[in-house]
């Protein structure tokens, strides 16, 4: 008689960080999920990942990608940019709505959702895009399957979508429950200061601190006043972290890898237009209050506004030369990088990429290495050191701001519900990618 299959696969001998802790276990893995953590000596199952030496992660999160489709494909589109960020040791990213075009309606997101399917090789939650044509049905658009949430831009970047203004921007936040993702710079002083753009390393004193905290003020105001939930992306100054510090009972916030790394002027002087992002790369000071934040737990993530451009268009002479910069690929090893060097834990950096993006927008199964969760894992090798290459970059872009650097720490296997979709820096199987849940579209009497 044959002895049944307790497990589709076990990953052995990994160091794991669970909520527990570091614990030397194996993970079981059945039907997509995990299904048992510990000692499973010699249980059976169909295959056996050995993972003895390295550090499994729960599955990571990039709550913050731009993969440019519809619209601008030939720099990127969702099958380059999710092997991108499987290549990264990512599991499922939330990808943002200033497409074109943009998604603001049920019919731009169901499109999204639809040209998933064979192509995308991790998971993916779309958010919609609060724009002055949609404002009526922003509360009903952040139901529906897939939606990640609400993103509302106070001030211009890439894109079309825009609410400048605080009369819309109540309206936008007056109704709905959702926490909504917020592109905090006051466009009036974007526009007054514009005269100053006139070369990229004067890119932050356009776009400057008082730029973000402007505007910062502006919506954690309207969030107090209707009780809802805001989350400030890519915070870049000290200035707004110590409002957003007492706002805690409504506001989250991230920054990303490059704020954490980068600092102006040197690296303006170094890249050029390539580091030209919006909010900007500032000084040594203020990325030193980044990290103050992260030790004191006011940054609830880290995500990297993956916005890919080509060297070509990069090469514009500025300011016509667009903001953003990828970054899905790298985030990973970066952020290793920083655990090498003692900036942070490894049980801290897993609270700010896999853990709090899971918490913040609510999806559904992923963020813990738990019983009953997706079998997300991201399987790393804190040992390993490389250099950074544009040449193995999987976005039809072609660089990274990265490139040239040697990073302790790289991911060396990514697992998506169960499926193996990269191992020792190679895709693997068909693209198995699917839409993201999230807690607050499912229905009361589905599984969550």
């Amino acid at each position: 008689m044959s002895t049944p299959i307790a497990f589709d696969r076990i990953v052995r001998g990994a160091t794991c960080v669970t909520p527990g802790g570091l614990a030397e276990v194996d993970i079981g893995i059945r039907g997509g999920l995990i299904a048992a953590i510990g000692a499973l000596g010699d249980a059976a199952t169909l295959d056996v990942l050995d993972a003895r030496g390295l550090h499994v992660l729960p599955g990571v999160i990039d709550a913050q990608v731009h993969f440019r489709e519809p619209g601008p494909t030939h720099k990127e589109d969702l099958a380059t940019g999710t092997a991108a960020a499987a290549l990264g040791g990512v599991t499922c990213v939330l990808e943002m709505p200033n497409t074109d075009p943009p998604t603001t309606t049920a019919v731009a997101l169901a499109d999204k959702v639809a040209r998933l399917a064979h192509r995308a090789h991790v998971d993916v939650g779309f958010f919609v895009g609060g724009s002055p044509d949609n404002l009526d049905d922003l509360d009903e658009l952040e139901r529906l399957p897939g939606c990640a949430g609400i993103k509302i831009f106070m001030g211009s970047s890439t894109g079309t979508l825009l609410i400048p203004d605080d009369a819309a921007l109540a309206r936008a936040l007056s109704s709905g429950v959702r926490r909504v993702a917020i592109h905090a710079e006051d466009e009036d002083r974007l526009r007054e200061r514009k005269p100053l753009a006139t070369s990229v390393d004067q890119h932050p004193v356009w776009r400057d601190a008082e730029t973000a905290l402007r505007a910062t003020w502006r919506v954690l105001a309207l969030a107090r006043r209707f009780g809802r939930r805001v989350h400030i992306l890519h915070v870049t100054t000290g200035d707004e972290l110590g409002v957003i510090a007492d706002c805690r009972d409504l506001a989250t916030c991230e920054t990303s890898p490059q704020h954490l790394t980068f600092a102006a002027p040197e690296i303006y002087e170094r890249l050029g237009s390539l580091a030209q992002m919006n909010p900007p790369i500032r000084t040594a000071e203020h990325r030193a209050a980044l990290w103050r934040a992260i030790d004191e737990g006011v940054i609830d993530l880290i995500a990297t506004d993956h916005a890919p451009h080509t060297l070509a268009e990069k090469a514009q002479v500025y300011p016509a030369s667009p903001s953003g910069m990828p970054g899905v690929q790298t985030m990973v090893p970066v952020m290793l990088d920083h655990v090498a060097a003692g900036r942070l834990s490894l049980t801290r950096l897993v609270e700010l990429i896999s853990t709090g993006p899971a918490r913040v927008w609510g999806l559904a199964g992923k963020g813990r290495l738990a019983v009953g969760y997706d079998a997300d894992l991201t399987l790393v090798d804190l040992a390993a050191r490389r250099t950074v290459r544009n040449v193995d970059m999987a976005s039809k872009c072609g660089w990274s701001p990265f490139e040239g650097l040697s990073l302790t720490g790289w991911p060396v296997a990514t697992i998506v519900r169960g499926h193996v979709v990269m191992r020792d820096g190679q895709l693997v199987g068909a693209p198995c990618g699917r839409a993201a849940r999230f807690i607050e579209t499912i229905a009361p009497t589905a599984a969550a």
